[in-house]
């Protein structure tokens, strides 16, 4: 039985903490999936008769865990994925990548084709027919064995895109054997990123929600505890 963590719940939203390795909707490996547990849940906890309302307004890789919101209502649903698609939606993710960075901050502005027949993801020239432009900015919180741990504030949303721009700048994610982690060691389960806050404005009320997940205390993300809790603290996100 998958245990879902809330975050945050009201008649129009529902935050929760998604789950590394779970997929957020069904897909090709007919695994348990984030939605269809959601709605049941939803079912469930109101008595509704029939299948509950549920919009996905964004995703997450099914190898990264943390903060999502879904709708509750259509309405809602509408207007988070206006706010989606005006980027007026804050994401901020925790990431732990391989090496360590020169500098304490950068920004990655690239463009992106994806192979839908490999689902795979390429930085392309710009102009390449098909790509998308996709543009984040990082800030590195520590460094410890050989890595580092960068806080990312994501401007587009394209599939794949932390992953595959780290990589690109050699510097894969922990655990990211499709985008060309190398790491040696102790290995970890799951992909190290992690989506840490998001910051947007209720659907319906004049108010600004937050919603915040922290990683789990397992490698690599141990070695990053303190920081991570002194960058939540420390209201520098």
């Amino acid at each position: 039985m998958m245990q879902i963590k809330i975050l945050y719940e009201d008649n129009h939203l529902l935050g929760v903490e998604k789950p590394a390795n779970v997929p957020v909707q069904e897909d090709a490996s007919k695994d348990g999936d984030l939605l269809s547990f959601l709605k049941q849940y939803i079912q469930r906890k109101y008595n509704k008769k029939g299948e509950a309302f549920l919009g996905m307004v964004h995703r997450l890789d099914r190898p990264a865990g943390g903060a999502m919101v879904f709708a509750r209502t259509s309405k809602a649903a509408s207007r988070l994925s206006e706010q989606m698609r005006a980027r007026k939606v804050q994401k901020t993710y925790l990431a732990v990548v391989e090496g360590s960075y020169a500098d304490s901050a950068g920004t990655y502005h690239s463009y992106l084709f994806k192979d839908r027949t490999k689902n795979i993801v390429h930085v392309v020239p710009k102009g390449t027919p098909g790509s998308q432009e996709a543009l984040l900015n990082y800030h590195v919180v520590a460094r410890a064995e050989g890595m580092s741990l960068v806080k990312i504030d994501l401007e587009t949303g394209r599939p794949h895109q932390i992953r595959v721009q780290f990589s690109h700048d050699g510097h894969p994610l922990i655990g990211d054997n499709k985008y060309g982690s190398t790491r040696h060691g102790k290995p970890t389960k799951h992909l190290a990123l992690w989506s840490l806050q998001l910051d947007f404005k209720h659907p319906v009320r004049d108010e600004v929600i937050r919603i915040v997940s922290t990683p789990p205390n397992e490698h690599p993300w141990v070695f990053f505890s303190t920081d991570i809790i002194s960058l939540l603290n420390g209201g520098e996100l």
